[in-house]
């Protein structure tokens, strides 16, 4: 059916206004909803979670991002609604370098965070002077080293403290050179230093199994849940008290254990 530009237009125009009407990924409808999400394994988990929703009506916007900063920063402004990639000790970080209040949902899932090396097959065999890259931004900076110091490499003052820098070690016995770069960099410049200290969404991302190529990596008491995340007003809206029912549901859990094994952990 053709319509002719006389038609088309009001109704071009009646639903700019309706688009105008909602929030962040809500629809005319008001039954969407928007997520921001790394790729691995946080879009996938998403994407198991889409088809439950939408049994109930909700369909799901999932938006990816390579970097950490942005899905957090799109939250704050209302351009998405949600996000699902962080830990409670990063959110902690971003809200204090930025006096944000964003606050956490829901715990979904542990990634243990690992250890990485192209060129030695154990930490004992990395040389006096060897380079080390490790996360820039403060926490996963701090995860990082403590799970060299957990693993004998260096030592901490305070090894309980979840936001201790470089400033903290109190022994570095090889003398260790650090290089501090963006998470997402960290797969890339593997074959370029010693061992670098990566995150598992980027491991897996780069095709690395953690539990098999990992010298070094947190056990399963890990503190590091990942978090759906969002604004204060979030913690009472029905759509996300939805998504927070799958993304805890049985088939969630059964998704994460069938395709990650141990390199992803239900937190539920």
């Amino acid at each position: 059916m053709t319509l002719s530009l006389s038609r088309l237009a009001p109704l071009v125009l009646l639903l700019g206004a309706l688009a105008g009407c909602g929030g962040a990924g809500d629809g005319a409808d008001g039954e969407r909803l928007s997520v921001a999400a790394t790729a691995v394994p946080h879009a996938e988990i998403l994407e198991v979670a889409k088809p439950l929703l939408a049994e109930q009506g909700l369909a799901l916007d999932v938006r990816v991002f390579n970097d950490y900063v942005q899905p957090n920063d799109q939250v704050v402004q209302g351009q998405i609604d949600v996000n699902y990639f962080q830990t409670e000790p990063y959110l902690d970080a971003y809200n204090a370098d930025r006096g944000t209040q964003l606050v956490t949902l829901a715990g979904i899932h542990i990634e243990p965070f690992g250890a990485y090396s192209r060129r030695y097959d154990s930490l004992d065999a990395v040389p006096e002077g060897a380079e080390v890259a490790i996360p820039n931004d403060p926490s996963n900076n701090s995860r990082a080293l403590i799970l060299l110091h957990h693993s004998g490499v260096i030592a901490l003052a305070d090894p309980a403290n979840a936001m201790a820098t470089q400033r903290d070690i109190v022994a570095n016995p090889r003398k260790l050179r650090f290089r501090e770069l963006d998470s997402a960099m960290l797969p890339r410049v593997l074959d370029q230093v010693d061992l670098a200290l990566i995150n598992t969404n980027y491991a897996l991302d780069a095709g690395l199994d953690p539990g098999r190529d990992a010298l070094a990596i947190e056990d399963k008491d890990s503190p590091y849940v990942n978090f759906l995340v969002g604004l204060p007003d979030k913690r009472d809206d029905p759509r996300v008290q939805k998504l927070i029912a799958a993304l805890t549901s049985p088939q969630v859990r059964d998704f994460i254990q069938e395709r990650y094994k141990d390199a992803v952990l239900p937190a539920f």
